[in-house]
């Protein structure tokens, strides 16, 4: 089985891009499964957009994972009722939209998790006081068929290096999302489970995260918090930067790993 996976989607010109590539992409690769973070890809780079996620879907996405940004909106919490739009597991029940989804690929059974550390979600309204470890209140919970394969929305390398660790054999891979910084080291752990710590974000350049420096340094300058203005910050409006890997799995567990680019 070859998965594409790619990291955060960042506004509507990244979702372009990528949906302009991915067919390409997915032959080049005899891709089966195409999994996407795009909990980013609204216009303004916060929440989803029903446009911008018809059209990964159009292109040949087969599941939309999310985190901390999935609640941002009216629309982005209804396209969460989409069988295929999941958001993080280790959330309280009343939280909108699933952690997981199970489907049917090249004849096998694969289930797609989502997860974030308490790192990602503190700011998150929608999931105050709602938020559990994740191994505990996640992996352990979630109901898992198949070849597993998680993202994990996280701050926190460390984390995600000991949660993969614990789940090495059991899950096909563990790739990180949320920084929008990719890590250059691709793990295979001794027991078959892929880690990338983060695959990096589909988005443009030569900002934070995708957006403008400009908000985020006049925040620190005047109030000395980066955080301190509204969002959102326009985005940066620089060149489209594609953040994928590409992962060969068989019986489960991943046998070899690359980046796209």
């Amino acid at each position: 089985m070859i998965v594409l996976f790619f990291g955060d989607i960042v506004g509507e010109e990244a979702t372009a891009h990528l949906a302009k590539r991915l067919p390409e992409l997915r032959a080049d690769h005899h891709a089966d499964l195409v999994i996407a973070n795009a909990e980013n890809c609204a216009p303004n780079g916060l929440g989803m957009a029903s446009k911008q996620v018809e059209l990964l879907f159009a292109s040949g996405v087969d599941v939309v994972t999310g985190g901390n940004h999935s609640w941002d909106s009216g629309e982005s919490v209804k396209l969460l009722e989409h069988p295929r739009v999941i958001r993080p597991f280790n959330v309280g029940t009343v939280v909108p939209g699933r952690g997981s989804t199970h489907l049917e690929v090249a004849g096998e059974e694969v289930t797609v998790l989502n997860l974030a550390d308490r790192c990602a979600m503190r700011s998150v309204v929608a999931t105050a006081g709602q938020v559990e470890p994740a191994y505990h209140g996640g992996w352990l919970k979630a109901p898992r068929n198949g070849t597993v394969i998680v993202d994990y929305h996280g701050d926190h390398v460390i984390e995600k290096k000991i949660f993969a660790r614990a789940v090495d054999g059991e899950a096909a891979a563990v790739l990180g999302t949320h920084t929008h910084e990719p890590t250059l080291p691709l793990h295979i752990l001794p027991g078959g489970t892929a880690l990338v710590t983060d695959v990096g974000m589909t988005g443009p350049e030569g900002g934070v995260q995708g957006f403008a420096y400009d908000s985020f340094v006049t925040g620190l300058k005047t109030a000395g918090d980066p955080m301190t203005l509204p969002l959102p910050s326009p985005l940066s409006g620089q060149p489209i930067t594609l953040g994928g890997v590409v992962l060969e799995i068989e019986d489960g567990l991943t046998r070899k790993l690359a980046r796209l680019s």
